[in-house]
């Protein structure tokens, strides 16, 4: 009896090859994501914010050339702001954005940290 299996258990399956312009389309076709590190962040910010009584709702919307994150005050309303991930601008103007109700863009950057830190409180001057 011969054995025609190459030494290997399963033949077919060590050789199975996939050309790389597939990989890259199947690649390119998913939607852009928040990593679990960026996703901590903006999760923090928005449980400070709750806590404050400034925000009280969000949604995440993975899109084919970015991710946003909307924050709301009230479900029903347009979102107070959106935190958006785009990744063709990152060698630009930064991958990240915190932009206003109006469509204005307060802050750009390429650390999402500096970008959310437009939300820290300033201190302020009390006179007595």
């Amino acid at each position: 009896m011969t054995d025609d299996s190459g030494g290997t258990e399963d033949g077919d399956a060590s050789a199975i090859l996939i050309p790389l312009h597939e990989a890259r389309r199947e690649r390119l076709d998913q939607p852009v994501r928040f990593d679990r590190r960026e996703l901590d962040q903006i999760l923090r910010l928005y449980g400070r914010m709750v806590a404050a009584n400034e925000w009280r709702d969000y949604a995440i919307d993975h899109l084919t050339d970015r991710a946003v994150f909307s924050v709301f005050r009230r479900t029903s309303e347009v979102p107070l702001f959106q935190i958006v991930k785009d990744p063709k601008l990152a060698r630009k103007q930064g991958a990240f954005a915190v932009i206003a109700a109006g469509g204005r863009i307060l802050k750009r950057g390429q650390e999402l940290g500096r970008v959310l830190g437009i939300f820290d409180s300033k201190l302020k001057l009390v006179e007595a």
